[in-house]
């Protein structure tokens, strides 16, 4: 006779073995694509397997639940575009934010004598969901500019934010407290619930504060927090395989936060606690005159260089111009020239934006280097091309020392021999602060749409 709950637990470690071969394969762009696939099996396989084992659900529903998911998904896949990908990321992290509030909700809606231990995890799964959920959607409305009237993409702050904030925090403690304590109370609920609320807030409370150039560093620490609720959710619920999940989320979430903080010049208590500090607005003008270049012109320095960087941004996303560029290399390439991309940490709107955007493009991953890697290079480069990228090569993080960018490590673009700027204005950031890059002698902007300004370029090439 089989034994159903050695099974079980042989299915449990296959899936955990899944979920860790998965991440190892996510940790370079050729393999990813099977990390993800294994990961997801590993996950489909552990919840059938967890629902049939508890009644919870029958083969039949869960094969709805299947199909009816795997439809979500796939139209969420193939609507999203890469530049609403930051966006999408933050909504699923919300998401798995409130499933681990809501199990944790529901154990203390159903057991009520629960332990003080037990108690003070679900009530950590619930915190820490909560403040995924509720601080996942306010990154996601930053991000998406879908209600800038109502939130914000930049910094949002207002005299005695701190004191709001420790205030919400000290009500989470004593509400907390009070619910592991007198856990049968009448009044039990309306702790229980008043918590879940206050959780809520302080995750909008502690996004608000943060924008422009921050952004990465929120969604990866989001993404840690989400994978940190699993866990305290798989420790309330004594599942094994909830924790091992939540773990390895948790771990690489915040991994993935230290370098993006170190990329940015900050350190990780200071993201962390960004919500409780006074956010001071620094207004450093910088003068210069603008060197305005035609594409057409562009296209000789061009024809005469033998090495050219790209240093992709945002803007780059948001003009789809990966396609122009991968062209544009190749023809390069053709005419003897070395091209290669340099990407910053935190380019773009996400860990990894830029790198999913060249993938995308069929670029090589062996030309894609990493920020120290390219500056030490730079100065031999003929020219420097900057596709709407603005904070991670703007010189003040050099010789500013008033601006709030001020040691943040950045690709010294304007050591090259020439630098090509394209954008569409003289807009500044996501950060918002001005760039002394756009007036250096060897710096020229070419301005319009950069899909345009490379397709031009192109057709140069071609005649």
């Amino acid at each position: 006779m089989l034994n159903t709950e050695l099974i079980i637990n042989a299915v449990y470690v296959l899936s955990a073995a899944l979920f860790i071969l998965g991440l190892k394969l996510l940790s370079h762009p050729s393999t990813a694509r099977r990390g993800n696939k294994l990961s997801a099996i590993g996950m489909l396989v552990a919840i059938c397997v967890t629902l049939t084992d508890q009644n919870i659900l029958a083969y039949e529903w869960i094969i709805v639940a299947i199909i009816a998911g795997s439809a979500v998904g796939a139209f969420i896949a193939k609507k999203v575009q890469l530049t609403e990908m930051p966006e999408m990321v933050s909504l699923l992290n919300g998401v798995g934010g409130l499933a681990s509030l809501l199990v944790a909700l529901a154990m203390l809606e159903t057991d009520t004598a629960i332990d003080s231990y037990l108690a003070i995890i679900v009530l950590l799964a619930i915190a820490i969901g909560g403040i995924t959920f509720s601080g996942s959607v306010v990154a996601w409305a930053k991000l998406s500019g879908k209600v800038a009237k109502l939130i914000s993409s930049g910094s949002t702050v207002f005299s005695g934010q701190a004191f709001v904030n420790a205030f919400i925090v000290i009500a989470i403690f004593v509400l907390g407290a009070l619910v592991v304590i007198y856990p049968q109370t009448a009044n039990s609920t309306v702790y229980v619930y008043s918590f879940v609320a206050l959780c809520i807030v302080l995750g909008v409370m502690l996004v608000i504060p943060i924008g422009g150039a921050d952004m990465p560093v929120v969604i990866s620490l989001l993404n840690s927090y989400s994978g940190l609720a699993a866990c305290a959710a798989g420790m309330a619920l004594n599942n094994n395989l909830l924790i091992v999940a939540g773990a390895l989320v948790g771990a690489s979430g915040i991994i993935l936060t230290s370098v993006m903080c170190k990329a940015m010049n900050r350190s990780l208590i200071n993201v962390l606690f960004s919500g409780f500090q006074a956010v001071k607005a620094t207004e450093i003008k910088i003068e210069g005159e603008v060197k305005p270049l035609a594409a057409d012109d562009a296209y000789y320095v061009l024809e005469a260089a033998q090495s050219v960087v790209v240093i992709p941004g945002y803007g780059m996303a948001v003009a789809q111009a990966q396609h122009a560029m991968k062209e544009l290399q190749v023809l390069l390439e053709e005419n003897g020239a070395e091209v290669v991309y340099g990407i910053h940490p935190v380019a773009g709107r996400m860990p990894g934006h830029m790198n999913v955007l060249l993938a995308e493009a069929d670029v090589p991953y062996e030309l894609l280097l990493e920020m120290d890697e390219v500056n030490a290079r730079m100065a031999n480069f003929d020219v420097a091309i900057v596709i709407g990228a603005n904070d991670v090569v703007n010189p003040a993080a050099r010789e500013i020392e008033g601006s709030p960018i001020y040691g943040m490590p950045i690709i010294n673009a304007d050591l090259a021999k020439n630098v090509f700027i394209l954008k569409r204005g003289m807009a500044s950031g996501f950060a918002g602060i001005e760039n002394p890059l756009f007036f250096k002698d060897n710096a020229r902007m070419i301005f319009g749409d950069a899909k345009d300004t490379i397709n031009t370029i192109i057709r140069q090439f071609s005649d």
